[in-house]
Order: structure tokens, then C-alpha cells, then sequence
């Protein structure tokens, strides 16, 4: 439990500095403000802004960070009711608007659903939590926040439990496992994608540990998919994409070398892979172990994988 509260603080805290540089002003300040633990003054930012420009999508963004900030602060009253205005507000655009005809909108709804699912479950309601979360995810089903709602029940219900089957029909290298096939083994998954610079930052990491455990039954595996462009963003068909993830994959992932590497976007939203990378470390019975969105330091990851592969 408390492994997954500090990861959901790490993922949101990671969002806020990736996003910056990126923002409308008014988001900037607003995320400025929760930064600096200045919420009188972010929630004046925001009230100044609304009165002047009405509900905006970069206004519910912005409220969105409220929640999320007061979330990572463990301000749980505080966090539901920023999140709910901010769920009230973006589905009453729904009416007008579809989810996906700009991108704020559903960044501030994905953010206000994943905020009341862990207030929930933070409060001790779990279970609650993980069905309003499948609630929502049947509603959103087919939308750009579908993956990021399955992560979050992941989140809150996958450790300890068997490991979901990989979809291996389309891959890069040999021919994958099965997660059938490697029970027995350690499995370290690594959820990639090509364009992601934290994936490549997190490579030495899996080397290191593979160096060191691959002869005691560690394995390396790293499924990715296709975005539909390739450097630059530039537009590509699926044919190219493949060859450039592959010329990736042997440029910054010496580890991955000669290894299968599953293609395929099912499996990267049946593990809710909003972030990259994400890992999943599944002990010798195919049983999750950990289930973490975002990097993790060989020194935070090692114990985990070392208490798997020695003590099993």
C-alpha cells in the first residue's frame, strides 16, 4: 500500500515537470504556484482566469493540477473536491464537445478520475476505487484516457496477481515466449516506446541487473508498439515504423539485443502503459510482484529483483 501511494506521487509529480515548458500561461502559473506550496495563490490565479474567460479546456486543466497537487501534499479532502469540480466541469463539456477534439480536456477529466479513484483508495475504500474506475473506463472506452484509467486499477489491483497473457503474434528478434511459457524464470517486463528518453535513461539499469542475474533466471522482457510516426513526429506507415523502432531499439537498447520484443498496442493497454516506461517484475510462479509507472533507480529496483531471483 505504500509502495503505491509513493508511485502515484512519483507519477505525478513527473508529470508536472515533463509538462511545463508545454503549458498555456494560465496552466504555468497555476502549476507554478502548487509547486512552490502556494495554494491560496493558485486558486486565485485560477478564479481570476475563470472570471475573465469562462470554463476554457486550459481552465479545467489547470483545476485539474489543483487536485493532483493537493493530492501529492496529502491533502485528501482538498484533492477530492478539486477533482470532482473538475470531473462536474468536463463532463458538462461533453455535452457540447467530444472528448477528444482537443487535447486538454481529456488530460483534465483523465487527471480528475484518477485523482477520486486514489483518493478513494488512499482513504482505505479500494475496492470502491477499482469499481469506479471500471465504471469510468467503460464509459471512456475507445477514448485517448481509456490506457490512463487501466493503469491506475492496475495500480490498485494487479500486484499479486497472475501476470495477464502477452499478445506475441506480431514481434521484432526471435520468436517471443509466451508468459506461460517462462514461468519458472524471473521476468523483469519493460514497457518501452521509441520516442521515450526516460526508456533510454532506464536502459543501463536493465543491463546492469541482467549482467548480474540473467545466469540465475532473470529475463529481460521488453514489449513496445507503434505510434504511427517515427523522428521529428513525422507521420509513417506501419512498415516504416517497425524498421525505425528496431533501429532504436539496437541504438540505445544494447541490453535488448538479440532479444524478442512483442509489437503490439494491446499489450500496452491491457497493462494501462500511459507512462513510459513502465515495469512489471513477475516472480518464477508468473505472480506480479510490482507494477510501477515511470523509472526506477537500479538502487530502488535491485532489492525487489534480487529478493526474487535468490530467495525463490
Amino acid at each position: 500500500m505504500r509502495r503505491f501511494f509513493a508511485t502515484t506521487v512519483t507519477v505525478l509529480m513527473a508529470s508536472l515537470a515533463g509538462l511545463m515548458a508545454q503549458a498555456p500561461e494560465i496552466i504555468k502559473n497555476v502549476r507554478g504556484a502548487i509547486a512552490a506550496n502556494d495554494f491560496g495563490l493558485a486558486a486565485k490565479t485560477l478564479e481570476t482566469y475563470r472570471a475573465n474567460n469562462g470554463v476554457t479546456p486550459e481552465m479545467l486543466e489547470a483545476l485539474s493540477w489543483m487536485g493532483r497537487g493537493a493530492l501529492a501534499a496529502k491533502d485528501l479532502d482538498g484533492a477530492e473536491k478539486y477533482a470532482r469540480e473538475t470531473y462536474q466541469l468536463a463532463t458538462a463539456e461533453l455535452k457540447r464537445r467530444k472528448l477528444d477534439q482537443e487535447a486538454r480536456l481529456p488530460i483534465a477529466l483523465g487527471a480528475a478520475i484518477e485523482v477520486l479513484g486514489q483518493v478513494d483508495a488512499q482513504r482505505g475504500a479500494r475496492t470502491e476505487a477499482v469499481s469506479f474506475l471500471r465504471k469510468e473506463m467503460e464509459t471512456y472506452k475507445g477514448t485517448s484516457i481509456e490506457k490512463r484509467i487501466q493503469k491506475n486499477i492496475n495500480l490498485l489491483s494487479l500486484e499479486g496477481q497472475p501476470a495477464p497473457a502477452i499478445d506475441v503474434a506480431e514481434y521484432l528478434g526471435p520468436k517471443p515466449p509466451t508468459i506461460a511459457a517462462l514461468k519458472g524464470k524471473v521476468v523483469l517486463m519493460f514497457f518501452w516506446a521509441h520516442w521515450c528518453g526516460d526508456c533510454k535513461a532506464q536502459a543501463p539499469v536493465l543491463a546492469d541487473l541482467a549482467s548480474t542475474y540473467g545466469d540465475r533466471g532473470l529475463v529481460i522482457f521488453a514489449p513496445t508498439q507503434r505510434f504511427g510516426y517515427v523522428a521529428g513526429g513525422k507521420p509513417a506507415a506501419p512498415e516504416e515504423e517497425t524498421r525505425y523502432i528496431d533501429q532504436v531499439r539496437e541504438a540505445s537498447y544494447p541490453v535488448l539485443a538479440g532479444q524478442p520484443v512483442p509489437l503490439s498496442a494491446a499489450n500496452h493497454m491491457r497493462f494501462g502503459v500511459s507512462t513510459t516506461p513502465t515495469l512489471v517484475l513477475v516472480d518464477r510462479a508468473g505472480v506480479i510482484r510490482l507494477y510501477h509507472p515511470g523509472q526506477m533507480t537500479k538502487e530502488q529496483l535491485e532489492p525487489l529483483v534480487r529478493s526474487l531471483v535468490v530467495g525463490s
